[in-house]
């Protein structure tokens, strides 16, 4: 069984900036027995980044939809695992207000970092949270999932306007803020599956240092570089658009 203090251990052998931006992706079942639990999980990575911005999605794409279009950013749960929903629900802990494609944070300039992201009309336009990753040149953890759970990829898909990644039209969605303000948010929503051939650039994310792999408790983990991943991507998707399709 994991204590706090193995898994800060491992946080450091990671070799993540204490002082930077970092996102995580994880399936809490992967990392194993925990002391504490997932709770305990939350409080290494929060120690860890005391100093940084440490950042979790919240997305409700699965269930906020043209059916049932309003999304309560105190309330709405995040459809991308436990960890997601409860580090959403710690205190000092901000969410944005995109409908579909929130994300939570909780450090420095968190409030900052969330702000405005219903203002656009795609999941990760350049501009919100997603593109603000690549600005403060975060590092992505990837804690027992793969590069199919990256949603940072959609992100470079669409500031380099692949086509089809996106529907043409919008569906009517609202988002309802924390002193109950009903904001109207239409969106664009992601075409298909294309976030499950992602793994195809696995082994080329590996041979070209935009990432490594490493252990966090039982699981297996990615750290990936935001400004190297875009940079090889933007390269790999000018010659090949058609890559994850």
């Amino acid at each position: 069984m994991y204590t706090k203090q193995d898994l800060l251990d491992h946080l450091r052998k990671l070799n993540i900036d204490v002082n930077g931006t970092l996102l995580v992706h994880s399936s809490m079942k992967s990392i194993g027995q925990v002391e504490g639990g997932a709770d305990t999980v939350l409080d290494a990575l929060s120690e860890y980044m005391k100093n940084g911005l440490l950042v979790f999605p919240t997305h409700t794409w699965s269930y906020i939809n043209a059916e049932n279009p309003r999304f309560y950013v105190d309330e709405s749960p995040s459809c991308v695992g436990l960890l997601t929903e409860l580090f959403r629900k710690r205190p000092g802990v901000v969410r944005s207000w995109h409908p579909t494609h929130s994300v939570a944070a909780l450090g420095k300039g968190a409030r900052e970092f969330v702000e405005g992201n219903e203002k656009f009309d795609t999941p990760c336009a350049r501009e919100s949270s997603w593109g603000k990753l690549l600005d403060k040149k975060a590092s992505i953890l990837l804690i027992g999932v793969d590069l199919r759970r990256c949603t940072y990829i959609h992100g470079v898909e669409e500031w380099l306007d692949i086509p089809d990644r996106l529907t043409n039209h919008h569906e009517q969605l609202y988002t309802v803020s924390p002193d109950n303000i009903e904001i109207s948010v239409p969106q664009r929503r992601h075409i298909g599956h294309t976030s499950e051939k992602y793994e195809r650039v696995d082994d080329v994310f590996l041979n070209n240092q935009v990432m490594y792999k490493g252990h966090f408790g039982d699981a297996t983990v990615r750290v990936c570089d935001t400004v190297k991943m875009t940079e090889l991507l933007t390269h790999i998707l000018n010659e090949e658009p058609a890559l994850f399709s």
